[in-house]
This record gives structure tokens, C-alpha cells and sequence, in this order.
């Protein structure tokens, strides 16, 4: 790194505005290729952390809602919606990530099952042990379990 450079460890913020500029300007001797090679990576971890939250708290609603009926509520639909909206946008966004949502169910299904117990009061055993929904399900607007 050239003397006068921001130090990644230092200043994060002014160190992105720099790395940034010396991309526009084809700088690339004065990268910080390492430190910029794992914010890169980084960005990509936090993508799939949120498209697993967002699925678990959708899978979660999902659960109230067919093991909850008497309580069933617009907040539950606006909440299950928002869900799907925020896990469509990701998804488009970010094609790759689609197989996530198949092949990290059965863990994501363990969070959501946990969580719905917690929040229902319900005992987990209530719920199935592994996930009653495909990913087609979970994803469709028009479905809700009954």
C-alpha cells in the first residue's frame, strides 16, 4: 500500500471510498487486493445469512399460522408477505443463491421450528420434525398451509 493510504484496519469507510477510486482509475497496482478479495467474500456470506433469516422467520409465520388458526392475523399475512417479497428480492438480485433455499431447508426448518415454539409457547414436538413445505410452497404468494 502506498504511504499515503488509508489503513483497511484504521478507517474502514475512508479505506472503501479509496479502494473504490482506484478501481474507477484502473489503479490497480494500489489495491489492497487481499483486504478487498475478502470484503467481496464477506458481502457474499452476509447475502446468504439474509436469505436464511428471511426464510426462517417466513417458515416460522408459516408454522404459527397452520398450528395457530384461532390466532391467525393481518399482522401474520403482512409479515408472511414481506417475507416472501424480501426472499424474492434477494433471489433476484442474487440467482445463485436460489439452490440455498432447497438445499439448506432441513436447517433453516430446525431455526423456524425452535423459534415457533418459542414465540407459540407451544412444545416443539407440536411441529413436524422435518419440513412440511417444499421450497416451491414457501416461495408461492398464494400458498398458506392449512
Amino acid at each position: 500500500m502506498p504511504r499515503n493510504s488509508v489503513a483497511y484496519d484504521e478507517d474502514f469507510f475512508a479505506w472503501t471510498q479509496e479502494q473504490a477510486r482506484m478501481l474507477r482509475d484502473g489503479d490497480f497496482s494500489q489495491l489492497d487486493v487481499e483486504n478487498v478479495a475478502e470484503e467481496l467474500e464477506s458481502m457474499g456470506r452476509s447475502d446468504k445469512r439474509e436469505l436464511r433469516s428471511r426464510l426462517t422467520q417466513l417458515i416460522m409465520h408459516l408454522l404459527k399460522w397452520q398450528y395457530q388458526p384461532g390466532f391467525r392475523s393481518r399482522s401474520w399475512t403482512s409479515t408472511i408477505g414481506q417475507q416472501r417479497d424480501q426472499v424474492k428480492e434477494l433471489l433476484d438480485e442474487s440467482p445463485s443463491l436460489r439452490p440455498t433455499v432447497t438445499t439448506e431447508l432441513s436447517r433453516i426448518y430446525k431455526s423456524a421450528r425452535i423459534n415457533a415454539a418459542n414465540e407459540t409457547g407451544l412444545s416443539e414436538t407440536t411441529f413436524p420434525p422435518t419440513a412440511p413445505y417444499t421450497a416451491e410452497q414457501i416461495l408461492s404468494e398464494d400458498f398458506l398451509p392449512e
